[in-house]
């Protein structure tokens, strides 16, 4: 499929719509006591078209159309994409809105977005509703499970005019270092852009034209689910197949059962599924090739042979769109190797002053379009925030704060991330947001956050507490911390671990030096008043 003949991703659904109606579109993995699709769901190209325009009447009629906002608290649901696609028609942004926020995040996300209506699970409508009660702008919310309920009126009219590759399609909302989530303007051109690149990728990535079945566990308010993998099937008219989430025990069951050709894979799952006993299942997928970040180059080999596919490393960004990918044999398995840079896809290694370091040395990699244009197909910028998408675009390249190398023949080596970025189970967790959300407990004097390793789970959040006179550095106090985090963080961004120091070091401006808080070669985790916490640390804590 031609990318440039279209306008606006919900042009492409139609056309493959037209071209391939009854091949599958959305399915659904089987799940007993899931409160929706229990037994599996399958749709195709037609009938989800029948929905959308469905949708786009509903919302249509009740005034809502180019230029407004609509907030989706949908879960990981087909609902999510088929709303995507009937606001995409009428020109409306989408904003994802992750279910596991607590209240003020919540708050954040929909009073600095100026959502004109939210769209949400009845299970969320309390939550919703508390929030536009408080907003100062108000909020109609409505509710969506198999159908839409009644929306309310649009207080404002929509503009006139047909969206465009220009138009604003979704504002995604992703970790920053000030504590508070950045919202990334992404418009058509950008979800057009990887949807094509992810198609140009070739190597074991190749996407065959109606024939592929794409499994993703990742969340649809994140930008690979609900864009990047989403609109590159329907380029091709594939289908995405949507679990709730990861479940480790019943992965290749319903890998298996739902016939997917291909996955999409956090660093996290590879070591989980490795440690599982050898199965038949092993290899009676039909997979052709997973796609991910993060797996341990110590087991990498090791999977392929055991399950019998490449899993191929990827590197991007919300504000990228694209990525690049070691997707052509000879593959770097045995490294952290993510790919080269390909036109127009440029790519250099840095050092503080943005001059490209000797190939081999580390430095911040810093990414851009080649052209006149350094950011065709890239975010269209921080929403509310000019300064900080100037720095991000400091030189005419967007510096992406992570650390890599790079060999004399191209290939990109993953080092470690700059920014004051947790990344656990593939969430980007602020460091500044988790420390924020402890740091008014009665006992903390001092406090940061920084990421550790963790055998499940990438990296996990350990705060280091420095005690007010009268606290003891005891479990009691540590669980005391972590129960009061979890009041006002969502359950992910909740310190896993909690040790209390005699004091931060800092530099000359107060910053606090992390990397001298610990002896070097020292496992933060060894320390002796370091309190495992992480057995507290799930959805039901919340």
């Amino acid at each position: 499929m031609d990318a440039h003949r279209f306008s606006t991703v919900a042009e492409v659904f139609r056309a493959s719509v037209l071209s391939h109606g009854a091949h599958a579109f959305l399915a659904v993995p089987a799940k007993a006591g899931r409160d929706y699709h229990a037994g599996g769901h399958e749709i195709t190209y037609g009938q989800a078209l029948a929905a959308v325009d469905a949708l786009v009447a509903a919302y249509r009629a009740a005034g809502y159309g180019h230029g407004h906002r609509v907030a989706l608290m949908l879960d990981n649901r087909p609902e999510h994409l088929l709303h995507f696609l009937a606001l995409n028609a009428l020109g409306i942004t989408q904003v994802p809105v992750n279910p596991d926020y607590l209240h003020h995040e919540l708050f954040y996300l929909l009073d600095h977005s100026e959502a004109d209506l939210a769209v949400v699970l009845s299970k969320h409508r309390p939550r919703m509703d508390r929030v536009a009660a408080e907003r100062a702008k108000p909020l109609p919310v409505a509710e969506a499970a198999d159908r839409l309920g009644p929306l309310p009126r649009a207080l404002t009219p929509p503009r006139g005019e047909a969206p465009t590759r220009a138009t604003e399609a979704g504002l995604m909302y992703t970790s920053g270092t000030t504590g508070r989530p950045k919202g990334c303007i992404i418009d058509n051109h950008y979800c057009l852009t990887a949807g094509a690149a992810y198609l140009g990728y070739g190597g074991h990535l190749t996407l065959r034209p109606g024939a592929e079945r794409l499994i993703n566990p990742l969340p649809l308010f994140h930008i690979n689910a609900g864009i990047i993998s989403f609109v590159a099937l329907l380029m091709t008219a594939g289908c995405q197949i949507i679990p709730d989430r990861f479940h480790p025990g019943t992965w290749w069951d319903d890998v298996i059962a739902t016939r997917a050709t291909a996955m999409h894979y956090l660093g996290i799952m590879p070591p989980i599924l490795m440690k599982q006993d050898p199965s038949p299942r092993d290899r009676q997928h039909g997979l052709r090739f997973g796609l991910g970040a993060g797996i341990d180059p110590a087991i990498h080999a090791a999977f392929e042979a055991r399950f019998g596919l490449p899993m191929v490393e990827v590197w991007g960004m919300s504000e990228t769109g694209r990525l690049f990918t070691d997707a052509h044999d000879p593959r770097r398995v045995d490294t952290r190797a993510f790919g080269r840079p390909w036109p127009p896809f440029e790519a250099r290694v840095v050092d503080d002053r943005g001059t490209e370091v000797v190939r081999g040395l580390p430095g911040e990699l810093v990414v851009r379009c080649a052209g006149p244009d350094p950011r065709q197909g890239f975010f269209r910028g921080y929403l509310k925030d000019p300064e900080a998408t100037a720095k991000a675009w400091a030189g005419g390249w967007f510096h992406t704060g992570d650390v890599a190398t790079q060999g004399d023949d191209g290939m990109l080596y993953f080092v470690e991330r700059r920014k004051n970025i947790i990344r656990r189970s593939g969430e980007n967790i602020s460091a500044a947001e988790v420390e924020n959300g402890i740091l008014e407990h009665p006992a903390i004097a001092k406090v940061t956050a920084l990421a550790i390793e963790d055998e499940l789970r990438d990296e996990e959040v350990m705060a280091c507490v420095v005690l007010r006179p009268g606290h003891a550095p005891v479990i009691e106090t540590a669980e005391a911390i972590a129960a009061y985090g979890r009041e006002r963080l969502a359950y992910y961004k909740v310190p896993g671990w909690i040790v209390f120091v005699d004091d931060l070091p800092t530099t000359s401006t107060q910053k606090v030096q992390k990397g001298l808080i610990f002896a070097e070669g020292q496992d933060p985790r060894s320390h002796a008043r370091a309190f495992d916490l992480r057995t507290a640390k799930r959805r039901e804590a919340r």
